[in-house]
């Protein structure tokens, strides 16, 4: 049970600390003339994250999850979630934000990472964390019904950043 809490407050101490990142960054672009994209989808996103964590709490506790090898296992995949969070966080630096901003100034980040893989925060950190989260929990109830309904908005918000991203740069 102390493994649970801990991890609840931990996981819950990371997503602040990257809205502070975020609304800091966001604070900066805006000032300097950013236009934000597609809120309601930024909405949706943060309702389903927050939605997920909540369940995967609660059912973490109703379950009373045990800390066993499934628990290893979710910990290391949310750790390296966590690690590539940070990268992207880096590589992107001011214009990291969990809003879909373009910037007066924005330049095509083309960094290995972002040369490699398009959508890296998604598909190294959410996904990864989400199903990480899940499996400390052992909330298999919020990975099944919970995982896919967050994936179809994802996919939205990845369709979304697809246009704009071809549309203000070229060659990408």
């Amino acid at each position: 049970m102390i493994v649970l809490i801990s991890f609840m407050f931990l996981s819950a101490a990371l997503r602040i600390t990257s809205l502070v990142v975020s609304m800091r960054n966001e604070r900066r672009l805006r000032e300097a003339g950013a236009a934000e994209h597609h809120a309601v989808t930024t909405t949706l996103l943060a309702l389903a994250h927050v939605t997920y964590y909540v369940s995967g709490f609660a059912e973490g506790l109703w379950r009373l999850a045990p800390a066993d090898g499934i628990t290893l296992l979710g910990l290391a995949l949310y750790a390296a979630s966590m690690l590539a969070l940070f990268w992207v966080i880096r590589e992107l630096g001011r214009l990291w934000t969990v809003k879909l901003m373009l910037a007066r100034d924005h330049e095509l980040v083309t960094s290995t990472l972002f040369a490699r893989m398009r959508h890296p925060n998604y598909y190294l950190n959410i996904l990864p964390e989400l199903i990480g989260f899940a499996l400390v929990m052992h909330a298999w109830y919020t990975l099944i019904i919970g995982l896919p309904l967050y994936a179809m908005v994802l996919r939205r918000r990845i369709e979304q950043e697809e246009r704009i991203m071809r549309a203000n740069f070229a060659g990408y």
